[in-house]
């Protein structure tokens, strides 16, 4: 679905974004609107070709990353001929596959998932973020989660993983600020994906939530890609190594 944003438009003509994990969800409503702002759109899934998915991919290059092996992602950064924003949105909720983070080996995966893997990609895209001519400079922004600031009892891979994307965004905003790669992060509420859809149709779960939301809603996609789109332009360019939570003011309520 294309954002609709009445007061603002984005312009990201001649601009180069990956956005892992962008075939639906979050990470597809952030590729849309950034391939309705002009810009070319890498998006990654874990199937062979776009051809394998329900949704619509038209307008968007598709490629295969597998963050759990670390070939397919050096592989991914070594295809790509330009990179001006790198979004790492690729994840996995083992909990919806009926696996449990507490047993070592799942929740090795889900660090290697949410944190290892997107710091790998990333590392690999260093140079060519470095190379960009983007307004504002080139950006890495990573999706980080309600479960970076509580604890959720049925993620706790998920939640490690996302906790140390906060760490993980101030020091590399730190360390490529040289360089003129901005690096921020976006932590969003309970938002309609394919991943949230049990959490939100839970009664108790969804239905405290929503309680505890002053906005009175769920997130849609689009609340967060106008977060990330911000961020990556240069209205942003002094804001760096910053994780702006997009939540309906979930993390703030009492």
């Amino acid at each position: 679905m294309a954002a609709d944003w009445p007061n603002i438009r984005f312009d990201y003509a001649g601009a180069a974004v990956l956005v892992t994990g962008g075939t639906s969800g979050i990470g597809a409503g952030i590729a849309a609107a950034y391939r309705d702002a002009g810009a070319a759109v890498t998006i990654t899934g874990m199937r062979d070709s776009p051809a394998d998915y329900d949704e619509d991919l038209a307008g968007f290059d598709y490629r295969r990353l597998d963050l759990e092996d670390y070939a397919t992602v050096d592989a991914l950064a070594a295809s790509l001929p330009q990179l001006d924003i790198l979004v790492n949105n690729a994840g996995l909720v083992f909990h919806n596959l009926s696996l449990d983070e507490y047993e070592p080996e799942i929740f090795d995966r889900a660090l290697r998932i949410h944190l290892s893997g997107g710091f790998r990609l990333a590392t690999r895209c260093r140079d060519r973020l470095a190379a960009s001519g983007l307004p504002g400079g080139a950006s890495l922004i990573g999706i980080a989660s309600m479960s970076s600031y509580f604890g959720i009892d049925s993620v706790p891979g998920y939640g490690t993983g996302k906790t140390g994307l906060l760490g993980m965004t101030r020091v590399l905003a730190l360390h490529w600020a040289k360089q003129n790669i901005r690096v921020n992060a976006v932590a969003p509420g309970l938002t309609h994906s394919r991943a949230a859809a049990s959490s939100i149709a839970d009664p108790v779960y969804g239905g405290a939530t929503l309680e505890r939301t002053p906005a009175g809603r769920f997130g849609d996609p689009e609340d967060i890609a106008g977060a990330v789109l911000f961020l990556t332009s240069a209205a942003a360019s002094w804001i760096t190594g910053q994780t702006i939570n997009v939540d309906g003011g979930y993390s703030i309520a009492g």
